[in-house]
């Protein structure tokens, strides 16, 4: 099965842990998820995440950011998770901990349901 991963790959610390988090995800288990950013083209997304048979967006925070650039996509995430909502504070430019990139990787493990 196959997993895209959108991020939102904003500048604030919640921002960066999506795109760490979805790498991270690639690097454990190659072949599986494919990772790309909010940052894409609407047209872009959909071309390249189209063809996923689960869709997993991982926004930074209740802006949703990366949800809303897939509704301009025309595509609707199967698996949706908001860091802020894990527990994870935003703020600001701080550092993201290592702690909180595997809590966002266990969210999507979790409720994406890959094997």
């Amino acid at each position: 099965m196959t997993y895209a991963i959108v991020t939102c790959s904003g500048i604030s610390n919640t921002g960066k842990l999506t795109t760490q988090a979805g790498m991270l995800l690639m690097q454990r288990k190659p072949g599986m998820f494919l990772c790309m950013n909010c940052k894409q083209s609407a047209e872009s997304l959909k071309t390249d995440a189209g063809g996923a048979e689960r869709l997993i967006v991982i926004d930074g925070c209740t802006d949703h950011c990366a949800t809303k650039k897939l509704t301009a996509a025309g595509l609707v995430p199967d698996v949706h998770i908001i860091a802020t909502e894990l527990g994870i504070e935003k703020n600001g430019m701080a550092d993201v901990k290592y702690e909180e990139i595997e809590k966002v990787v266990r969210a999507v493990m979790d409720h994406g349901n890959p094997k």
